[in-house]
């Protein structure tokens, strides 16, 4: 809960502040009110958040001026990025953590379909939003999470190898020279050493099986001393509880002693999935996790501690512990998802479970960011423009975040949205429509 003078102060006059104090990083006095502006756009009930339809509404009497500075702002201006989003996240995490502590970090990423080929980072790959390949472009983030609040904090647009290595794309999109082609994980590696060096209290990073199927992504993190859950493919190879890869043999008369970890015909791993199919009902646990909008979360659980086997006969000594969690619902003729974990040993499976779940979170930013404040509605084609109109959607997405927290931070509903804001607008002329309005 907030103090009780934040709570007497109206949402207009908390409005402004939270704006004033995201306009500091702006670099230049004349990008101030712009950048206000534009945030205030992503907050209106018109279908498209698109520069054309905020103008339009934003200044009725004046609508081709404020097109341009809102183009300016967004697809022009050389604002950090990295700076606004470090003045979004000092400002919302604060209220976010007022009563739970961090409880995790959660990378994930999202796809907006695009037609063409001249919008930066745009080529045929797979599109969570469509299920399937398609023409679009990709971006991951990385969030913030609280059991009760979620904020993405960090967002990169992922750039296709075919883009990364075509200077003439790069330069007509305007891609930085320093910006490289990385595969996801690695990206999402980069986010998180960033949220280190900025100090951000620590938490276990959640990822899907995208992420948590890269060996280096999940070395990396163990590299950084984080913990983690995340989830794997059916197909992932481990060792089971109480077995480990042989030990290097013995030294012979001549030549060096051998030093790698081996297996033998008949002592080799087993897939995660192999290794579940081997439980008994009686293995198999019934846990719940939380409260969604059809009553309590449910499902049959067991955990194993278990070494991941992938290469280690190129390694010298075996692989840490770490758990195996499994999920197999009750009506299901085999297990539907598997993580992997290095949480504690001592850990409950309702702890377990209830951490590697959280990651839901996410995709509830997602469903706000695109449907409420139109993250995937930028019709730029430079790098520039769709990294400042993301930062801004956050930005926007932030004061939601707080709002919420203010009276009802237990409240696990989105109970204040983007249309129910209380904005200082001019008055339309009578029969006026602006173009992407509402009906």
């Amino acid at each position: 809960m907030r103090s009780r003078r934040e709570r007497s102060t109206s949402q207009p006059e908390r409005l402004a502040t939270y704006l004033d104090r995201l306009s500091q990083v702006a670099g230049h006095v004349d990008r101030v009110v712009p950048m206000q502006n534009y945030t205030k756009g992503l907050f209106l009930p018109i279908e498209r958040k698109s520069v054309e339809p905020m103008a339009a509404r934003l200044a009725p009497a004046n609508v081709r001026q404020m097109h341009q500075s809102l183009h300016h702002i967004v697809a022009e201006a050389a604002w950090s990025d990295a700076a606004l989003l470090r003045e979004v996240r000092r400002q919302v995490l604060p209220a976010m953590m007022r009563t739970p502590p961090l409880a995790a970090w959660m990378v994930d990423d999202t796809g907006f379909p695009k037609k063409g080929t001249h919008s930066v980072g745009v080529t045929r790959q797979y599109c969570g939003q469509l299920g399937k390949q398609e023409n679009c472009r990709v971006a991951v983030s990385l969030s913030l999470a609280t059991e009760q609040a979620s904020l993405p904090v960090a967002y990169q647009l992922y750039l296709p190898e075919i883009w990364a290595q075509d200077q003439a794309r790069r330069n007509q999109a305007g891609v930085p020279k320093e910006i490289r082609f990385q595969t996801k994980p690695e990206i999402a590696l980069e986010q998180i050493r960033w949220l280190l060096e900025e100090d951000v209290p620590r938490a276990p990073v959640l990822a899907d099986a995208a992420y948590g199927n890269d060996n280096g992504f999940r070395d990396g993190l163990q590299q950084l001393r984080l913990e983690y859950a995340v989830g794997v493919q059916s197909s992932t190879s481990v060792w089971p509880p109480g077995c480990a890869p042989l030990p290097a043999k013995a030294r012979g008369v001549m030549g060096r002693p051998p030093q790698l970890l081996r297996r033998e015909e008949r002592h080799q791993p087993l897939s995660v999935k192999e290794l579940a199919l081997c439980l008994s009902p009686s293995d198999l646990r019934r846990v719940s996790w939380r409260e969604g909008t059809r009553g309590t979360m449910h499902s049959r659980f067991a955990a194993l501690r278990v070494r991941v086997a992938h290469r280690d006969y190129e390694r010298r000594q075996p692989r840490e512990e770490q758990w195996l969690l499994i999920e197999w619902p009750k009506a299901d003729k085999e297990p539907t998802k598997y993580w992997l974990s290095n949480l504690p040993a001592s850990i409950s499976l309702r702890k377990l479970v209830a951490t590697a779940k959280l990651r839901w979170r996410i995709e509830r930013d997602y469903e706000e960011l695109k449907q409420e404040l139109g993250l995937g509605h930028f019709e730029g084609r430079n790098w520039r423009g769709f990294h400042h109109h993301a930062s801004l959607c956050i930005a926007a997405y932030g004061f939601l975040v707080v709002e919420r927290c203010l009276f009802s931070p237990a409240s696990d509903s989105p109970s204040m949205r983007a249309a129910d804001l209380q904005l200082r607008l001019p008055r339309l002329p009578p029969g006026a429509k602006p173009r992407g309005a509402a009906d």
